[in-house]
């Protein structure tokens, strides 16, 4: 497989440092409220390549962290008179649903920041004895960014500029504007702990160089998050990461794109900002989920109310295809048919390209393609009105829900049933139509219909569904 590695910036074969394992830390959300359209890529993204890998073959540990103290959580405690945890709390059960209702599998290891604040200290205190961290006169610890040569290698923006942007914010002690904290020093009504160099929490990047060295060792074999990490969060991993172990933080690295709003960026004060359960609750989980994996992952996405109703459109089409595959399969006859071996080749041409797209970094535009195009000749070769084998229906049937599934779709079937009444009520109907009671069969018909049970008939038997 090619990913197209940020650090170096081209594609590289990915070769992990274990063969056949594959050890990923993703960059979790900062819990103080519901995830957004924006926080929803990456979270959908990663969960693919997850899936992809292991399907595969490898074994893989996905780390995803959840940053639960952050000045952003500390301010949102304040604003509603409660305090850090409840907050941190809340909405990782919030993530949670969300999560589930996008399809995400659960990572392999979800750590918290505060549960891992021995760590972070051992780190800042080995950068610290090394001379790449200072502690100020206001009792916050300080990375030396000027002392760690290679600062910028993912950015890659030079020194210069990184410098000119450079700021000292109200109540920072910094030797350089570029430093960033490791440790911010105990403040009244604020969550602290116990350190060597006094009482404080943790600064945001120090924490995901902790998880990570922690549950997946000093060097990683992919880190991934959104392209607004890769400077300055990714970029101070990297520093201090690097500065610690003495050794390679992560051997590739992968960002996706950015999520505009009717060609605007997302903004609060744009008024055009919305969280995965606002579209949720008008349009389902599962088509936010498909325009995340719609478009390759590095390339921008335009949400807008169109393009969400585009892809809730796509996915009734990969629906039906299911749907008429399972009628024809209830109906299908055993034993392999004249032709049907040359229709087994030519559905797994299918999976060829689909193949061939993931391992061109991961381009699930092109493996959707394949995946319509299968649904396209299933609906051709095995549609209402012929008669295919029963293990033609079922070959094509295990096809299409194993490639769906990579990307993690079509988890929404809905299995329909019908009381005795309605099922009564269509027998009847079939017996009339056999009798060329053609009165009585349309009658039968108009009362289901307003009862919402609409019929198709068709060479296979009366197909219906419940129309919502």
């Amino acid at each position: 497989m090619k990913i197209f590695n940020t650090l170096s910036r081209q594609k590289e074969e990915f070769i992990p440092l274990k063969e056949e394992e594959v050890k990923i830390y993703a960059c979790g959300p900062t819990v103080y409220n519901y995830i957004h359209i924006g926080n929803a890529r990456p979270i959908c993204v990663f969960d693919v390549l997850r899936r992809y890998l292991e399907y595969r073959g490898m074994k893989v540990t996905y780390v995803q962290n959840f940053t639960d103290i952050d000045d952003k959580i500390i301010n949102k405690a304040n604003e509603e008179g409660s305090d850090y945890l409840t907050v941190s709390k809340r909405y990782i059960q919030e993530y949670q649903i969300d999560a589930k209702g996008l399809n995400i599998r659960e990572a392999t290891i979800h750590p918290l920041a505060t549960e891992n604040i021995d760590e972070i200290i051992l780190i800042i205190q080995t950068l610290l004895d090394k001379g790449y961290a200072y502690t100020a006169e206001n009792g916050d610890v300080y990375f030396r960014t000027l002392k760690f040569n290679e600062y910028g290698k993912l950015s890659h923006q030079p020194l210069e500029e990184l410098q000119a942007g450079a700021r000292i914010s109200v109540g920072e002690i910094k030797e350089d504007p570029m430093d960033f904290a490791l440790w911010k020093a105990a403040k009244p009504g604020e969550p602290m702990w116990e350190a060597p160099w006094g009482k404080g929490r943790p600064g945001w990047h120090i924490e995901c160089s902790a998880m990570a060295k922690r549950y997946l060792g000093d060097t990683i074999d992919l880190h991934c998050g959104g392209q607004d990490l890769i400077f300055p969060h990714h970029e101070n991993e990297i520093a201090q990461s690097e500065c610690c172990n003495g050794v390679p933080f992560a051997r590739y690295w992968m960002h996706n794109g950015y999520i505009n709003v009717d060609n605007q960026k997302m903004s609060k004060s744009l008024g055009n900002f919305f969280t995965v359960r606002d579209v949720a609750e008008q349009y389902g989980y599962e088509p936010i989920r498909y325009l995340m994996i719609a478009s390759h992952y590095r390339s921008p996405i335009n949400y807008s109310v169109e393009m969400i109703q585009q892809c809730k459109a796509a996915l009734e089409r990969l629906y039906t295809c299911r749907d008429n595959l399972v009628f024809v399969l209830e109906n299908a006859q055993p034993g392999e048919l004249p032709g049907e071996e040359e229709a087994k080749a030519r559905f797994l041409t299918y999976r060829d390209h689909f193949i061939n797209a993931m391992e061109d970094d991961m381009n699930t535009a092109d493996a959707l393609s394949s995946i319509f195009e299968l649904a396209r000749d299933i609906n051709t070769t095995l549609g209402v009105g012929n008669h295919p084998s029963k293990e033609l229906c079922e070959f094509a049937l295990h096809l299409y829900d194993e490639l769906n599934g990579v990307l993690g779709l079509l988890y929404n079937r809905k299995e329909q049933s019908l009381d005795e009444e309605i099922e009564e009520l269509i027998r009847q109907r079939t017996e009339a139509r056999k009798q060329k009671d053609w009165a009585t069969a349309d009658r039968i018909r108009d009362e289901l219909k307003e009862r919402h049970v609409v019929l198709e008939d068709t060479p296979q038997g009366v197909k219906w569904h419940i129309e919502e």
